[in-house]
C-alpha cells in the first residue's frame, strides 16, 4: 500500500510528494525545495521514516517543480525520470530563475524518459504513467490504481486547471488530456495536484468552471 507525504515549498507554494510503501523504498516527485531549510525538512522526513529514495520524477519541468532536482539527485544518488517533451523547459530553468530573482541549480540530465503506458515501480508498488500535456508539452500524471489516487502535477487543480500561457502550453491540448486521461478514471479517484489542496475526479466533473464543456 502506497503512503503519501507532501511538503509545500518555495515562493510558488509548490507541492513536493514523497511516495513510499512497506518496503521503505520511496520516490520523490517534483522536488521544489529551493533553500537549505526546505531541503533539511525533506531530508529529516526521509531519515525519520527510514526511507530509501530510488527515483526522482518530474511531472513537468517548470522552475517551481525542479528547484531541488540537483540536490536530491546528488544527495541520494538517484536518476531523474521525466517526459522528453519537457527537456527544453528543464534546460531553461537556470535562466528563467533570474527573471524572478531566484537561483536554480542546473538539473541533472534525465536518465529515463517516461511515456504513456509506462510503469513506474518502487518497492512493491506500481504507478501508471499518463501523458497529460497542455500545461507544458511533456506533462505526465502518475496513477496509483490500487490506491485510487493520481499525482497530476499542474494539469488539474481543485476547481481550476493549469495555466497555458507559458512556453509550450496549449488550452485545447490540456482540456483534451483532462477529458481523455483523467476524467476516464473512477470518480472517487483522489487528485494530488502540484499546488493547493487535493480534490477528486467527481468533484471536478461537477464543480470545475473550466471543464463544464467536457462534462455536459
Amino acid at each position: 500500500m502506497i503512503k503519501v507525504h507532501y511538503f509545500t515549498f518555495n515562493p510558488f507554494q509548490e507541492n513536493t510528494y514523497i511516495l513510499f510503501d512497506e518496503t521503505k523504498e520511496c520516490i520523490i516527485i517534483d522536488p521544489g525545495c529551493g533553500d537549505g531549510n526546505e531541503r533539511k525538512a525533506l531530508e529529516h522526513y526521509i531519515n525519520q521514516e527510514k526511507l530509501k529514495p530510488v527515483k526522482l520524477i518530474n511531472t513537468h519541468c517548470h522552475i517551481d517543480h525542479v528547484l531541488g532536482n540537483k540536490w536530491v539527485a546528488e544527495k541520494y544518488g538517484i536518476d531523474l525520470y521525466m517526459h522528453e517533451e519537457d527537456l527544453k523547459n528543464l534546460k531553461a530553468t537556470v535562466a528563467y530563475a533570474s527573471v524572478f530573482g531566484m537561483q536554480c541549480d542546473e538539473s541533472p540530465e534525465p536518465k529515463v524518459y517516461l511515456n504513456e503506458g509506462d510503469i513506474v515501480t518502487f518497492g512493491d508498488s506500481v504507478l501508471d504513467v499518463l501523458f497529460t500535456p497542455g500545461h507544458s508539452p511533456g506533462s505526465i500524471s502518475l496513477y496509483a490504481k490500487n490506491e485510487g489516487f493520481v499525482v497530476a502535477g499542474d494539469v488539474l487543480f481543485r476547481e481550476s486547471i493549469g495555466r497555458t500561457d507559458l512556453p509550450g502550453g496549449n488550452m485545447n491540448t490540456l482540456l483534451e488530456a483532462i477529458k481523455t486521461k483523467l476524467f476516464t478514471l473512477p470518480d472517487e479517484t483522489i487528485i494530488l495536484s502540484g499546488h493547493g489542496e487535493q480534490t477528486t475526479i467527481a468533484h471536478e466533473k461537477r464543480h470545475n468552471p473550466f471543464l463544464t464543456q467536457i462534462t455536459q
